[in-house]
């Protein structure tokens, strides 16, 4: 669980951060903002570098901070904290994760962060590079699906995710597109 630990990405994850750039040739967009986060960092600059545009950088766009589970893997969280961690899985909207971040907290930054982006750029078409954890969230806003239901869609990296947000209603337009990454995908280390 990598959640605000400051990684760079792999070779495969540059590789995917390219794909997505090509594969967004031809669209226009009035803004990019990312996670301040390296990996995040290194996927927008792909696709800033490609559009000709600066990044805007924003904090409320970082992954969850997941506290002592950070660094660990999901058996390893599982071992450790046996209590903590079957209240994770339950999605637990209050577990604060031993002084990380709430997912009701969590949520209410990333909506809150992304509403206000919207508002800035009403009408317009923004590209936001993101993490798994705040996809999740999104999509749930979108959908209406609550918290705390089982997760029952995919987030495959270096997807393309349409989201709509007007006049604060949220809608999904487009979901998981990796069309883009398959050639790319082809040709990834093994």
């Amino acid at each position: 669980m990598q959640g605000q630990i400051d990684v760079a990405l792999s070779p495969v994850g540059e590789a995917q951060a390219q794909a997505t750039a090509r594969g967004l040739v031809g669209e226009r967009f009035a803004a990019i903002y990312a996670s301040d986060l390296m990996r995040a960092r290194q996927t927008a600059e792909a696709a800033a570098q490609a559009q000709g545009m600066p990044i805007h950088f924003n904090d409320g766009l970082r992954e969850r901070h997941y506290g002592a589970f950070q660094s660990l893997t999901y058996a390893e969280a599982r071992n450790r904290y046996p209590a903590e961690y079957a209240r994770f899985e339950a999605r637990d909207a209050d577990l604060d994760v031993m002084g990380g971040e709430s997912l009701r907290a969590f949520a209410a930054r990333v909506v809150a962060c992304v509403a206000a982006i919207a508002a800035r750029h009403a009408g317009e078409q923004v590209l936001i590079v993101t993490h798994g954890g705040v996809l999740d969230v999104l999509h749930r806003q979108a959908s209406g699906k609550p918290l705390s239901a089982p997760r029952d869609f995919v987030i495959p990296n270096a997807a393309l995710n349409w989201l709509a947000v007007r006049q604060g209603a949220w809608s999904l337009l487009s979901w998981a597109d990796t069309r883009h990454l398959a050639v790319s995908l082809d040709e990834l280390p093994g």
